[in-house]
């Protein structure tokens, strides 16, 4: 299995994003090529939840796993944890009161 490059990745997604009218930002640019990239969805109530990109060793394939959801801050928190250990990850922030972030929709979720 090939793996495309973070960048790309992110180009790609944020087209679709902009296609389906839901405003995104990059809080994080990691590595162009090999970075892992983090979703965070923030539904502007004060909650937040981080994707995470895994591989599932059983079934063969990348599949989006929450990391962590709940009070924004704590999720701040969490991210910045993550970033400070990781120079080279990506942070996608989405800002959409009903959630929704394209990564279940085809050509996303695997």
């Amino acid at each position: 299995m090939s793996l495309l490059a973070s960048d790309l990745w992110v180009s790609a997604y944020f087209a679709r994003l902009g296609l389906a009218g839901i405003p995104a930002y990059i809080v994080s640019k990691g590595h162009e090529k090999a970075g892992a990239v983090l979703v965070k969805v923030n539904t502007l109530d004060g909650s937040a939840t981080v994707f995470q990109r895994t591989y599932d060793l059983e079934s063969d394939s990348r599949k989006w796993l929450v990391l962590v959801e709940g009070d924004e801050a704590k999720v701040d928190g969490a991210l910045n944890r993550q970033m400070a250990s990781d120079p080279d990850l990506w942070v996608i922030e989405i800002e959409n009161r009903f959630g929704r972030h394209l990564l279940d929709e085809e050509g996303l979720r695997d």
